[in-house]
């Protein structure tokens, strides 16, 4: 962006909803991993809505707001939860349900960013001074969560979707998906390059959008 004014609105607005979306998804995997049996996040602190405790500067700040900024698109990570799968109650089942957790919070994200976009559009004509952020990062909350979601859904380790693979496949299956994980960021990065990623993406985040926005009547 040329406008430096422009930058640092764009930056003000994109802050929020990302670390809320990045706080909430590895919070929700150490609340579920208590919940089955593990209290490693929990003792570690790691169990809480405080983004301080997620954010890994460069993975959470620098990398997801230049791509959101340059290409529209948001990759970024946290500092991982820490599960030990030796504490679950069901070690390859329940490892795929604390997986499952982190995009499904970002699911609930993108519905409450909804309904600030759907508080923002109702304030309009009296209150723009409120309505106008409340819109803006509405917009931008949906998007930024339902990105987090899809991608992380994806079936390649070390992401959630590789995860949960490796719970529901047979044991050669996952330990063969368990394997490809030091690979993950290089196919990552390569799908990104390669502009396949978007392809893969873009789609189901436009049609989980459109079903948000006529659930919330937008």
């Amino acid at each position: 962006m040329d406008d430096p004014n422009q930058l640092i609105r764009t930056i003000a607005v994109l802050a929020l909803p990302l670390l809320f979306a990045i706080t909430v998804h590895e919070a929700a995997h150490g609340y579920v991993a208590r919940m089955l049996g593990d209290t490693t996040a929990s003792m570690l602190g790691r169990v809480t809505l405080n983004p301080i405790k997620h954010i890994d500067p460069v993975g959470t700040l620098i990398v997801p707001t230049a791509l959101f900024l340059f290409t529209g698109f948001v990759l970024g990570w946290a500092k991982p939860v820490p599960v030990n799968t030796r504490n679950l109650r069901r070690p390859k089942r329940d490892m795929a349900v604390v997986a499952i957790a982190g995009p499904a919070a970002n699911l609930v994200m993108a519905l409450c960013w909804g309904l600030v976009l759907k508080l923002g559009l109702m304030l309009q004509g009296g209150l723009d001074w409120v309505a106008t952020p409340l819109v803006l990062m509405g917009n931008i909350g949906i998007v930024i969560n339902l990105i987090l979601m899809v991608l992380n859904l994806l079936p390649i380790p070390p992401l959630d979707g590789g995860r949960v693979m490796a719970g529901v496949l047979p044991l050669a299956a996952a330990r063969w998906l368990d394997r490809v994980e030091r690979y993950g960021l290089i196919i990552l990065v390569g799908l990104l390059m390669t502009g396949v990623l978007g392809q893969i993406i873009s789609p189901a985040v436009a049609m989980f959008r459109a079903v948000i926005m006529r659930l919330l009547g937008l």
